[in-house]
């Protein structure tokens, strides 16, 4: 085994399951294989917010009140929303990984709601 690692024949996920003294199946064969995503997603996923930065542009000349920065938030929520599950892929992490980001949310939501609260009643 170790002489296939200096003369390169493996794999990086058998040379990294070597070096760790795991199976070749276990960690690192997870992570070669795990989740394969196409290019035909990645291509959706960015003409969407393609689409949705035409929908902000478009919104902010349009004269909605008071409605135009909670349209524009909700709108860049969608596009955060995109970017984390499917580039940072979030869709195929743990479950505690999905509830910390969801407390992290939560709290991040908190406070625009009491920025705001304060700032609508000076």
């Amino acid at each position: 085994m170790s002489e296939q690692i200096h003369t390169g024949e493996m794999t990086a996920g058998q040379a990294h399951a070597a070096a760790h003294g795991e199976a070749e199946h276990s960690h690192a064969g997870a992570h070669a294989g795990g989740h394969m995503v196409g290019y035909g997603t990645y291509f959706m996923v960015w003409l969407g917010l393609v689409a949705l930065t035409a929908v902000t542009v478009t919104i902010a000349g349009i004269q909605l009140g008071s409605l135009t920065l909670l349209t524009a938030m909700l709108i860049a929520s969608v596009k955060t929303a995109l970017v984390g599950y499917h580039f940072m892929h979030i869709k195929y992490d743990n479950k505690i990984i999905k509830v910390f980001i969801l407390v992290c949310l939560v709290i991040f939501l908190t406070f625009w709601i009491l920025t705001f609260s304060d700032l609508s009643f000076r």
